[in-house]
Order: structure tokens, then C-alpha cells, then sequence
């Protein structure tokens, strides 16, 4: 059998290796690679031209199941090879596994996102396993190696417009006790570490406290809350932490823009002061009478009512509506009495380590943070702008005995932020995990804009049953406002 480096070159192998040595070049200009990027240039051009390296060598093995095997192997490795590249750089498949967006985002709508609609982010923790996020499919083995660590870097960079539906990493998601991944650790946290504080020194009167005396009871309550998770470590598992770029996928609606000024008022999002514009399909939760005490198949699948929802609405008498699904209820009075908009109770919400008395429903002033932008530094405002200081941007945050702010040990009465961010809350307005509870979301989380949901698929029916949402197949996001 004759060696790979005796065939006669053809034009065939010159236009592939000039071709792809050319596209080579060109991706690695448009992602701003290293030096170090370029080095495989010649590699490239080697395997169709110069053909210096036997890359074929498992195809003169004599023995036809290692053959097929290697066949296999290298098929493998290439589709991985090419699946990590578009996926880093050009799209992923997202799949909506929550309601926080309904009715404008369903649980399993089926959406590509584009990751170079805001510019796409290059890998910063580079050797990971091609479309698993943190955790392999099996063993619940760690898909990604922590060395190294590249530095926030974004291709050709845009920035996301006012009511964009966005895909981001959660920013809460940096530390996460592995027993209970779907659960805030930091709520976790600060929830043990209160029940442990009055346990042992009993209530305290927050709104009673100077700055200073709530800052150090914060403090001391999230290392209680901390102790306590690391010691019991059979309820809540190992607590581990995650690289930007591998923590768990979000989409909500940007509400807020870096710079802006968002207040919630009766649960109308203000910006600067200006009502912002309500998504179409937006959902409250509803006080429902029902008068013969459940409703028909036909009338839950005509005004759209999940299964979820329902279940909730026939055990509690509350569940979240749109303004559409509130009238079509208002109609049958055979079926429904009276439909009030539910009261929301006083909720942990961000800053965790505060006590601004806030509510999902009225919530804020609360300015955010814009790169460039300049704040001045108190006790008072701290809580909300630490966590940006100390864990996205990356300084030392402490407070002294006397009340003082250092950052990277000097003292600081005003901060210059070196990134965007940004306000996300869902279109589920009273059953949404959003910015009212973990804070903003910097722009090095942003990780794409959904384009198109090109399949949907109901958990509540069967394929045969009405289960495939069809008008819903390949609609444009952009055109769901």
C-alpha cells in the first residue's frame, strides 16, 4: 500500500488546503486570537498539500476492525472539534425548561440562539465537553477543566437592547451546593445562618441598627449560613464553584440598560422615571372563584392555562394569568366567579444583605452600574453594588472597625465600574427567579439572544393529542414583545 506523502497532488488538494488554510486565518483575525492560534495554520495546510505528517496512518493498519474503529474515532473527534467551535461562537440549541417567560417563552419551546448577536463571547474556561454545561450526562462527573483560565474577551461587541429576550449564565450560580443546584446558595445561606443567629442571641430589630451594626450581622449570618451548609454536608451536598462561562443557562427580558435608573411601582417598571412598555403576554398572579370547583379540558386548552398552573389554581385558588386569559375567565361565569389580582407578600429579595423593606412589586429606586460610571460609597448603598465590586469585577472588599471602606486595602468612598450590566426579570412577573432576587447581570454573562424557536412541544399532551404547538414552529422571537 502506497504512503499518504506518495499521491499525487491534485488541484482538488491545493484549493482545500489554500481554502481552509484561508478560513483558517480569517476566524482567527475575527476572534482576535493569540499567537498561538496561528500555529495551526501549518497543520492545516499540511494535511491536503505539504503532507509531511501521516494524518491517515490508521488507514494502511491491516487489520479491517481497527480500521473501522479509528474510522469511527476520527469521525468522532471532528464532529466534537466542529460542534465546540459553533457552539462557542455561533449558535446553540436552548430549550425552555421553566415559566418565568410565559406566556411569551413556553416550557418546551425549542429556540436557536445566537451567540454573535451581542458579539460572541470567547471561551473562558477553553477545555470543556462540547454541549454540556457543568456536568456530564453521566456519573454527575465535572464536564469541564478549571486550567485554564482565559480572560473575558467579546468579538466584535453590541450591546443588548431595552426588552431583548436574553440568554446569560446565572450570576448567583458561582457557588452551588451540589444537593440542591436548582436552589440560590446565597439565599440558602443567609436563610440557616438567621434561624442559627436567633437561635442563639435571638430577634433583632433591623430597622433599629446604624449601617455599620447591619453590616457586621449580614456578615456574620452568611458565615453562620456558610459553616452550617459545609457541615452538613449529607443534606446539602458538596458546595462547589463554577467559572463564569459554566454556570447554569437563563433567559428573562432585559428591563434595565447599564446607567439607568429602574424603580417598580405597583408592578409598572419605571426607567428614569418613564414607564417602561409591558410585554404583550405579561402574567400576574390571579385569585380565581371557581364555581362548579374545576374547570373543563376545553376551556384550560382554550385559554391556554398549563397543567402546572391549573393544579395550582384547583389546591390554592391562585395562579398566574395574562390580561387576555383574565377576560376569557370574566366571560364564564358558569365556570367563575370572581378574579382579583393577588396581593404579594414581602419577599427576600436583592440585596440579600440588606433591609430595604422592597417587594416584587414595588421595588427600588436602584441605579445600574455602567462602565466608565462613578459612585459614590456608603454604608447604606453598599449591599447593593458589593457583590459587583468584589465577585465580578474581582477586588478585595472589607469594612473596618470604624465603618470605613477598603478596596484592595485602601480605603474608598467611590467606585469606578469596569463593566455593564444589566436588569432581567421574566414576563411571569410573580413566579420568576429574577434580578428582584439575585441582582444584575454583568455583560460578561451574556451569552446570546434567542433568534427563532424552531420546535415546541407541550408537556401537558401527547404528540397525537394536540401535544406540538405548530403556530409556534419557526416564529421569530423578536416579533414576541
Amino acid at each position: 500500500m502506497k504512503n499518504i506523502e506518495e499521491k499525487k497532488l491534485t488541484w482538488k488538494d491545493w484549493a482545500y488546503g489554500i481554502g481552509f488554510s484561508i478560513a483558517l486565518i480569517a476566524f482567527l483575525i475575527w476572534i482576535r486570537a493569540s499567537w498561538w492560534g496561528y500555529l495551526t495554520i501549518p497543520f492545516v495546510f499540511d494535511a491536503y498539500v505539504t503532507r509531511k505528517v501521516n494524518w491517515g496512518w490508521w488507514k494502511e493498519l491491516e487489520n479491517p476492525i481497527t480500521r473501522t474503529i479509528m474510522s469511527w474515532v476520527d469521525a468522532i473527534v471532528f464532529a466534537l472539534v466542529a460542534v465546540y467551535f459553533v457552539n462557542i461562537y455561533f449558535f446553540q440549541n436552548y430549550t425552555i425548561p421553566s415559566s418565568s417567560l410565559e406566556k411569551s417563552l413556553l416550557v418546551g419551546d425549542y429556540l436557536y440562539v445566537s451567540k454573535t448577536a451581542y458579539g460572541a463571547r470567547a471561551p473562558m474556561t477553553p477545555l470543556s465537553m462540547p454541549l454540556c454545561q457543568h456536568t456530564l450526562p453521566f456519573g454527575e462527573v465535572q464536564s469541564y477543566i478549571e486550567w485554564p483560565q482565559w480572560e473575558y474577551k467579546r468579538i466584535s461587541p453590541k450591546k443588548v437592547t431595552l426588552n431583548d429576550i436574553v440568554v446569560f449564565n446565572y450570576p448567583s450560580g458561582d457557588t452551588v451546593a451540589l444537593a440542591h443546584q436548582n436552589a440560590d446558595y446565597y439565599s440558602i445561606c443567609y436563610d440557616m445562618g438567621r434561624q442559627i443567629y436567633q437561635q442563639n442571641f435571638g430577634e433583632v430589630e433591623l430597622d433599629s441598627m446604624d449601617a455599620l451594626s447591619r453590616h457586621n450581622y449580614f456578615k456574620q449570618v452568611r458565615r453562620m449560613g456558610a459553616e452550617y451548609m459545609k457541615e452538613n454536608r449529607q443534606m446539602f451536598g458538596d458546595i462547589t464553584s463554577r467559572p463564569v462561562d459554566r454556570r447554569e443557562n437563563y433567559v428573562k427580558r432585559c428591563v434595565g440598560l447599564p446607567g439607568q435608573t429602574l424603580e417598580i411601582k405597583n408592578r409598572i417598571i419605571y426607567l428614569d422615571g418613564k414607564a417602561n412598555k409591558e410585554p404583550d403576554n405579561v402574567q400576574y398572579q390571579y385569585q380565581v372563584e371557581l364555581v362548579q370547583g374545576s374547570l373543563p379540558e376545553d376551556f384550560i386548552r382554550e385559554i391556554g392555562l398549563s397543567f402546572a398552573d391549573y393544579r395550582d389554581l384547583y389546591t390554592s385558588g391562585v395562579c398566574p394569568l395574562t390580561q387576555k386569559m383574565v377576560e376569557a375567565m370574566r366571560q364564564r361565569t358558569d365556570l367563575i366567579g370572581k378574579v382579583s389580582l393577588f396581593e404579594q407578600g414581602r419577599e427576600d429579595l436583592y440585596p440579600l444583605n440588606g433591609n430595604k423593606g422592597w417587594t416584587v412589586d414595588n421595588y427600588g429606586p436602584i441605579w445600574i452600574p455602567a462602565k466608565g460610571a462613578s459612585i459614590t460609597l456608603n454604608l447604606d448603598n453598599l449591599p447593593i453594588y458589593e457583590r459587583c465590586i468584589k465577585e465580578y469585577e474581582g477586588n478585595t472588599l472589607e469594612v473596618n472597625d470604624q465603618g470605613d471602606i477598603l478596596i484592595n486595602g485602601k480605603k474608598a468612598t467611590s467606585y469606578t465600574f469596569k463593566m455593564d450590566y444589566y436588569w432581567m426579570q421574566g414576563d411571569n412577573r410573580h413566579c420568576s427567579a429574577d434580578s428582584r432576587f439575585w441582582g444584575f447581570v454583568p455583560e460578561d454573562h451574556i451569552v446570546g439572544k434567542p433568534i427563532m424557536i424552531w420546535f415546541s412541544k407541550s408537556p401537558d399532551y401527547g404528540i397525537f393529542n394536540g401535544g406540538i404547538r405548530w403556530k409556534r414552529l419557526f416564529r421569530w422571537v423578536d416579533n414576541i414583545k
